[in-house]
């Protein structure tokens, strides 16, 4: 896989969603999680989605229940819970792994292109988050603590 826009992922009403539906645009893909200590981090990224979607960017929530059992729910309850505490409006897909045997293949290639810190390539925790240029590599990787405010900068150097 060449780029990001080369992978297919079920969103979270199942249905298997190419990104390549997303071409052209920058994308801030992030590892989500219901029960975290980060939870509160879809306030920013539903706040980043609102003011730049218009010029280009694509938020895309990936639930992940690896770390801690923080996203317990199915798919169904995960939509719930996004939509009724956060009003999150931005796509969000199926629960997926980001590490091991199982990881989905976009997170394996994502860490290829982005290692971790001290050459960790391993997802840490809930909220890593990749920045993805319009021409679909991998610009930037963030931690959890790095917060959805904090990105404004590169994001908006990335829909320039």
């Amino acid at each position: 896989m060449a780029t990001a826009f080369d992978f297919t992922a079920a969103d979270i009403d199942g249905q298997q969603r190419p990104l390549a539906d997303y071409a052209g645009k920058v994308l801030l893909i992030v590892n989500v999680a219901s029960k975290c200590g980060f939870t509160p981090q879809y306030t920013g990224l539903e706040k980043l989605w609102q003011d730049y979607r218009d010029k280009g960017l694509v938020v895309l929530g990936f639930p992940c229940d690896q770390f801690g059992h923080q996203e317990p729910g199915d798919e169904a309850e995960i939509k719930n819970f996004c939509s009724l505490t956060y009003d999150v409006d931005f796509p969000l897909f199926a629960k997926i792994d980001v590490n091991g045997a199982n990881a989905h293949p976009l997170y394996k290639w994502l860490k290829e292109e982005k290692g971790g810190f001290l050459g960790i390539d391993a997802i840490k925790w809930n909220f890593s988050k990749f920045l993805v240029g319009r021409d679909g590599k991998v610009l930037k990787r963030y931690a959890p603590t790095d917060t959805p405010e904090s990105l404004a900068k590169d994001i908006e150097a990335a829909l320039a």
